[in-house]
């Protein structure tokens, strides 16, 4: 198999449901996005389920995209996973061009430390690990991008606003969670700087898009909200690592500008 000249690694990108009828989350539009606007691009779908793997790479293979997609298991709870994932990747591709830290999980159990350590395992410490060890692969690009999948959810300066929007139960650990992973981005992009590393970091916020982190029950919206296409953020995601949005580097970036912090 010959090597693209992009090769992308997006977590949590496997098929996450089904929505009347048609595939969907972020990570599987995203990749959907990516492989059909050129044949530049090799997209692996990383994930837990290599049955769901399977499923979505045969499914987006279906819709005929221009660019190369792959898989490779990879669990963001279990450093042994990532690590080996990490060593997959350096033996079959020899580097990583963009590294999209997109797999999360919504969970807002009623007790407190139980989601609060879901969340803070899930959502922060998974993804600081994966970009730890993916780093020297990432070193090796020509244009390394590191793209953290954030929320609006995790913006102290929008948090007062929340009390007027309708929200799931229990969010806290959600908000707070993704509030850590913005200081995470920002901290690899300052050492990044420091460093002259030349890795771009961003977070990304996805927008509300239809979703399985609120639950079955808020899969299509919230609150008499409707979701919108997650193929919306997968166009975010490519304009960020397509350079468009570098003008935001290390900021929390969305569709249409940046949040505050």
């Amino acid at each position: 198999m010959a090597i693209a000249n992009t090769i992308v690694l997006i977590t949590g990108s496997q098929l996450i449901m089904r929505l009347s009828g048609a595939n969907s989350g972020v990570g599987y539009a995203a990749s959907k996005v990516i492989t059909h606007a050129s044949n530049n691009y090799h997209v692996i779908m990383a994930g837990r389920s290599r049955q769901r793997l399977d499923k979505a790479l045969s499914d987006l293979t279906a819709t005929s995209p221009q660019g190369q997609l792959s898989t490779l298991e990879l669990d963001v709870d279990s450093e042994d996973s990532i690590k080996r994932a990490a060593q997959q990747v350096s033996t079959d591709f020899g580097r990583v061009d963009v590294l999209i830290n997109n797999a999360a999980t919504g969970n807002v159990d009623d007790d407190v430390r139980t989601r609060f350590e879901v969340q803070l395992k899930t959502n922060v410490l998974g993804p600081r690990l994966v970009a730890a060890h993916f780093r020297p692969l990432l070193l090796k690009s020509k244009n390394p991008y590191s793209i953290y999948v954030t929320s609006g959810a995790g913006s102290l300066g929008m948090a007062a606003q929340m009390r007027d929007i309708p929200t799931p139960p229990n969010p806290d650990g959600y908000c707070v969670a993704k509030a850590a992973l913005n200081m995470v981005m920002m901290q690899e992009h300052v050492e990044s700087v420091k460093q002259n590393l030349g890795i771009k970091v961003f977070a990304v916020c996805p927008g509300f898009v239809k979703s399985n982190l609120r639950g079955p029950e808020g899969v299509d919206g919230w609150a008499g909200v409707e979701a919108g296409d997650p193929e919306v953020s997968g166009q975010t995601l490519l304009r960020v690592m397509t350079g468009e949005r570098d003008e935001d580097v290390g900021k929390a970036v969305h569709k249409g500008g940046v949040y505050p912090w």
